[in-house]
């Protein structure tokens, strides 16, 4: 979709949710007339891989194949790994609070729930992505030095990687369709927010099923063919 010799600012001003991708591999804006081959360089960042991620969350048909040998797993891993502290450490809290603000006018015993309902769903991100943190990822590192784990391959990981973005989903249609709030500016504000952060878990989740999971597969048989 996109070439490195494109301009970056033409890439952002068409699709400005890339500028969450930027900001996950540390890239700044104020790049001018630059080419993405020229932003990527001047900030270390592996273009073959973020033009593959773009292509990935831009591509929601899933018709792109990748060359999945073209990919940096280590340029992979900062990606995950940034967004997991954007989602931990600041996109959910912020709806929390937002949320929290929103509520305090309704049914007390009801907002409670509401809210618990979304502590709940939270702790099960933290939980999804705690387990790519402390396990995945390191098992993903030591393919990179040559140094296989016997105990451990990426189809245990593939079985059991939930869409952690479904019960968000539930969650936003629960309000919509059950809550007895007046509809204000503040609680489409929220809702909002829930949209697109349940688009960005989905794009997460994306990057590593297309990107992630199939680069650790080639890896994996080409170590059972030595």
């Amino acid at each position: 979709m996109y070439k490195p010799t494109d301009k970056m600012s033409l890439l952002v001003t068409s699709h400005y949710k890339m500028m969450l991708v930027m900001a996950r591999f540390g890239i700044a804006l104020g790049f001018g007339d630059k080419t993405i081959r020229e932003v990527c360089a001047e900030n270390q960042v592996d273009t073959n891989t973020f033009l593959a991620i773009v292509e990935a969350l831009l591509d929601v048909e899933n018709k792109t194949n990748f060359s999945v040998k073209e990919v940096s797993l280590k340029a992979v891993l900062k990606y995950l790994q940034n967004s997991h502290s954007y989602f931990l450490q600041f996109r959910l809290p912020a709806i929390r609070e937002k949320l929290s603000e929103v509520l305090q006018n309704g049914n007390s015993e009801l907002s409670k729930a509401v809210l618990f309902y979304f502590d709940e769903y939270v702790a099960e991100v933290k939980k999804h992505m705690n387990y790519e943190e402390k396990t995945v990822f390191p098992y993903i590192l030591s393919l990179i030095e040559g140094k296989p784990k016997a105990n451990y391959n990426i189809e245990m990981f593939a079985r059991q990687h939930n869409q952690i973005e479904a019960r968000l989903t539930e969650f936003k249609s629960i309000i919509i369709k059950y809550y007895p709030i007046k509809s204000t500016y503040e609680l489409t504000s929220v809702l909002f927010d829930i949209f697109t952060c349940e688009e960005d878990l989905a794009s997460h989740n994306a990057i590593e099923n297309r990107l992630l999971v199939p680069k650790i597969l080639k890896i994996e048989f080409d170590n059972l063919k030595i």
